[in-house]
């Protein structure tokens, strides 16, 4: 077939080179102009399709194209913010064109999906950002969160770790809640849907079962007057997921295949086998125990020990632990498309099976999924429809951050330690065996990934049922059903060569999450215009949702052989237990939106929510919004600025709610238990009658703008939002039985600027637009009842900061005559550096030392195209945020123990005089190495998020072989990362803490950097 293919392309090329001489040649001329008013657009392209022809009008709107020969053409005329013209002409003769272009209301026009319906943008008083089917398929990523990075202004996006289908934190204008989640609500299809991970351990990412192939589109609503229809759910944003449907008309097939491979974004410099000897010889000679580096000590008791009979003094063994921890990575993705229908009936149908291996050792994830979306229009009145996505994943886990079974910490393995155990012949090092070393300084976690099964799989049905009912021509009724089922099943078996199992012949456990989460929307929809200048929709309903959520756990021991791993083999049952937790909403909604004249706008909202989370006294809250619009543009003494194409201001007020702080909270609650053979009961929670939401208040203030056409345009917001009854445990006196109780108490708030530009930079053949935004946000606490609230490793919710700052002694270097680590101490304000230093911990001021809430956050893209090829590049970049390695304090501790070190403690302080910022080493002395600010790093980066090149084949290559589109593409994710930042990556949680969890943010301990892909994929369409 290829064969015939480039012998159809050469004769192609013969014939024309050989007879172009003996056709005749003509000239095509003309102008283009606007139809509206006849003005000419300079810079508009006029191309012959399918061929080399092609010119940009000049200023006056005129264009020529000579020497063409004679023939039949589709002659196109494109020209941004214009419809695209096509004709098709006859050159015959010389050719003279009168062309014009009707304006493209597109951008003004577009419909942005909102809660409950739909509005068209120019006519929207809230601050939506949307993200489009394009944008998402482009990037190869397992969730479509990932996909957001950079594109969606005022959004701050976190990938946890670079572990596959691990949990992400998303921020929407700032973190709104101390102690319950400040995740935004999703809802896909308009059904709210789980994304709460359900795992024990490390937060997995419940969203990665969607296919991010299948989305239309995604809408963020950011402020209250978009989101406030959510009402006590809506504090956080609402992310709307919209799925993608079948159109009237042939039927289309589309298939893709992606391939691709990734690598660490970065990787840290560790010591060489020369290096550690002679670094820990040196510690040990310092150490405050007495020289502990004689061959009465360090040498047989350590050294010889890590060596395992291997020859260390002439580093026979020089283990690239870091290298051990990593591994080839590869993914695959195939997915197919086909949709199509009658007028009547209109279907999506989709496929997809994605394999990824991680670049850690033992890292694993596979989706299959398939979706079908049908419509029906069974009378002028009534259209009934469906949705059902159905996902199938397996995450095949590596242990979480703490802990030596997860494949980084093998770095703080001594690099004299063989990876696998030595084999000796007659006293000489022969080689290394398969099996893993067992005797190494920490537990050697190729042992784990070798004997141990930690498989998580998921299945999910993610559906609904819908039908649209006409009552009267203005007038509709719309009814949902939506059901989300998630079925969680957690294997793990731990065998006798691993930790986990070596002492109890084998451990394996078992762990079933069901979650049954149904809606139903139920709502009518109002649209009428009268009196000309008047336009008017209004909506009003009801929703109701039912949460049950089951759990089962059984765990074993004693397994006959290491070949039975379920826990029907063990012959000892060593644990067991079932839970139930259910919760309900019942809520009614309103909203109105008012148009006069296309030019005045006015929204207002409302939302009441019951919820079986909060007390009998408040167990339904209000939630209100009102918001306004004025086109500017559209007024008589705008007639007359002819740059401006399109300007609107826009302000708007509302409450929105946060719920998201677990079952049963405000209850009474008693446990089970047992006395001596007798069961019984206790109490385990106060009740508090009158818990109830916290509310966020929020004021957004914003500026639509288009210049010279829609050639530059963009968005400009201000906000304010202020949460108050936070949902804090306060301490209550011990004489009730308990130490602590909800309640509502306390304030923090949010406030900030977001910028966003679109532009056209180039137009005609060769086209450039870019886009760019960044947004800026300070989150302060302004009232927590006089607590202090603990959270990660030095975080802290304090009075007068931003959420989770970080607490602890402030490192000050080191002492230029004796190597001892300083601190600093400070007024009881610390802001007074005058008081000094000191080289006692103890006796150093804990102080605020770092924040780990970025001071903005961005992206710039952009997208060029040349005739068939394009290219997408996205830059994204964070600033202002500090992160805490927690590891630092064993990895970059100038030898305080055996754990490898960071090349960089090398530039030890040696002798008198040395001006470092790294201490004097001395073993077992802990010289600098506990927690303070020296571990603390700028976390800014600017990364090389996606690029994306692409090739479509022409349409006359397409037609000889049957088929629509076929587009050829490689593509890139981070890769390049430019930052300050020393350990793996500056993007970094630690999945030793939930990241559902506001205060454990900005932490790192032994954290799998993100991946470096490179994908190559081809698109194709039947």
């Amino acid at each position: 077939m290829l064969k015939r293919i480039l012998s159809i392309i050469g004769s192609a090329l013969f014939v024309a080179v050989f007879s172009s001489s003996a056709v005749a040649q003509y000239t095509v001329e003309g102008t283009v102009s606007d139809q509206s008013d006849g003005a000419p657009l300079p810079g508009a392209t006029v191309v012959l399709v399918d061929t080399d022809y092609g010119v940009a009008t000049d200023a006056d709107g005129y264009f020529e194209l000579t020497d063409v020969p004679e023939g039949t053409y589709q002659l196109r005329v494109t020209y941004v913010g214009y419809v695209p013209l096509t004709r098709n002409i006859d050159v015959n003769q010389d050719l003279n064109l009168d062309l014009s272009l009707s304006m493209d209301a597109q951008s003004l026009q577009e419909v942005v999906v909102t809660g409950y319906g739909s509005v068209v943008r120019e006519e929207m008083t809230g601050n939506i950002t949307s993200i489009s089917a394009r944008e998402i398929e482009e990037i190869p990523v397992n969730s479509f969160e990932s996909a957001l990075q950079g594109q969606a202004s005022g959004v701050f996006i976190q990938r946890g770790t670079g572990k596959l289908g691990q949990g992400i934190n998303i921020r929407v204008r700032g973190t709104s809640s101390v102690s319950a989640s400040s995740q935004p609500l999703y809802v896909i299809d308009g059904i709210p849907v789980t994304a709460e991970s359900q795992s024990t351990t490390a937060d997995t990412n419940p969203l990665a079962d969607i296919n991010p192939d299948d989305i239309e589109s995604i809408d963020i609503l950011k402020d209250a007057a978009a989101a406030a229809i959510y009402g006590s759910r809506a504090a956080n944003g609402v992310v709307l997921v919209t799925t993608k449907r079948g159109k009237a008309g042939a039927t289309q097939v589309n298939v893709s295949l992606e391939r691709g491979v990734s690598s660490p974004t970065n990787k840290v410099e560790w010591l060489n086998a020369d290096e550690y000897i002679e670094f820990f010889t040196e510690a040990a000679e310092r150490s405050p125990f007495g020289d502990l580096s004689g061959p009465g000590y360090l040498e047989p008791v350590w050294f010889d020990d890590f060596a395992q009979g291997t020859d260390w003094r002439n580093r026979e063994v020089d283990t690239n632990w870091q290298d051990e921890a990593f591994q080839d990575a590869h993914n695959t993705d195939f997915n197919m498309q086909v949709s199509g229908g009658t007028e009547s009936t209109r279907f999506f149908i989709s496929g997809g099976v994605s394999d990824q291996v991680g670049i850690t050792r033992g890292d694993e994830f596979n989706r299959m999924n398939a979706r079908l979306n049908v419509d029906h229009t069974a009378s002028d009145r009534l259209t009934v429809g469906m949705n059902l996505g159905v996902t199938r994943t397996e995450n095949i886990r590596i242990s979480n951050d703490n802990a030596f079974s997860t494949p980084l910490q093998a770095v703080a393995q001594p690099p004299i330690s063989p990876a696998y155990t030595p084999q000796f012949d007659n006293g000489n090092l022969a080689g290394f065996s398969d099996d893993p070393n067992e005797e190494t300084l920490y537990y050697n976690f190729l042992r784990h990934v070798r004997g141990v099964d930690n498989n998580q799989t998921i299945f999910r049905n993610v559906g609904n049922l819908y039908a649209d009912y006409t009552i009267l021509p203005n007038l509709q009724f719309r009814s949902e059903l939506g059901l989300d089922l998630m079925f969680q099943n957690e294997d793990y078996y731990a065998d006798r060569t691993t930790n986990a199992g070596e002492n109890t012949a084998g451990y394996g456990d078992s762990r079933i999450v069901n979650i049954v989460n149904y809606t139903t929307n139920n709502y009518l929809t109002w649209d009428t215009q009268f009196a000309e200048d008047h336009k008017l929709t209004a909506v009003a309903g009801m929703s109701y949702q039912s949460s049950d959520r089951y759990l089962t756990f059984v765990s074993g021991t004693n397994y006959p052989t290491d070949s039975f791993t379920k826990i029907a083999s063990a012959a000892d049952i060593t644990g067991g237990s079932s839970s139930l937790t259910v919760f309900r909403f019942l809520s009614y909604f309103s909203r109105t939106n008012y148009t006069f004249k296309d030019r005045y706008l006015l929204s207002a909202s409302a939302r009441v929510d019951g919820s079986s989370r909060f007390g009998e006294n408040e167990r339904y809250g209000f939630f209100p919004s009102l918001s306004a619009g004025w086109i500017v543009s559209r007024e008589e003494f705008m007639s007359d600025v002819d740059f401006l194409s399109f300007l609107k201001l826009r302000a708007s007020y509302g409450l929105t709610g946060n719920a998201n702080v677990g079952n049963f909270p405000s209850r009474g609650l008693f446990s089970a238990t047992g006395y001596s053979g007798t069961s019984g009961m206790v109490p385990s929670q106060l009740p508090n009658p009158d818990l109830k939401w916290e509310q966020t208040a929020q004021y957004n203030f914003g500026l639509d703008f288009e210049l010279v056409g829609d050639r530059i345009s963009g968005e400009i917001d201000y906000y304010i939002k202020k949460t108050d009854d936070l949902l804090l445990n306060v301490n209550v006196p011990s004489t009730s039985g308990f130490t602590s109780q909800l309640r509502n108490v306390g304030e923090l708030e949010n406030k900030g600027f977001e910028f966003v530009v679109n532009t056209h930079n180039l137009v005609g053949e060769f086209q450039w637009t870019s886009n760019f935004n960044i947004a800026f946000n300070e989150n302060k606490i302004t009232d927590l009842g006089g607590q202090i609230i603990t959270g990660g490793f030095l975080n802290r919710a304090v009075e007068g900061e931003p959420i989770a700052v970080m607490w602890g002694k402030e490192y000050a270097g080191v002492d230029p005559d004796n190597g001892d680590a300083l601190y600093y101490l400070h007024s009881d304000d610390g802001k007074d550096y005058d008081a000094g230093t000191t080289n006692s911990y103890s006796e150093a001021n804990d102080v605020v030392i770092g924040d780990p809430n970025p001071d903005f956050v961005g992206g710039l893209g952009n997208r060029f195209s040349y005739k068939n090829f394009d290219l997408n590049v996205l830059l994204q970049f964070v600033y202002g945020n500090d992160i805490y390695n927690g590891g630092g304090r064993y990895q970059s501790a100038n030898g305080d123990f055996f754990d490898n070190q960071t090349k960089d403690q090398l530039n030890r302080w040696q002798e008198p005089g040395d001006i470092t910022d790294v201490p004097e080493a001395r073993l077992f002395g802990g010289n600098g190495s506990n927690p303070s600010s020296r571990y603390i790093h700028d976390a800014s980066y600017l990364r090389l998020k996606n690029v994306v090149l692409g090739y479509t084949l022409p349409q006359s290559a397409l037609d000889r072989m049957g088929l629509r589109r076929v587009r050829l593409y490689v593509s890139g994710v981070n890769l390049l990362t430019f930052t300050d930042y020393p350990g793996w990556d500056p993007e970094v949680n630690t999945d030793l803490y939930s990241q559902s969890n506001n205060l454990n943010i900005g932490n790192e301990f032994y954290s799998v950097p993100q991946a470096r892909t490179i994908s190559f994929g081809v698109n194709i369409g039947f």
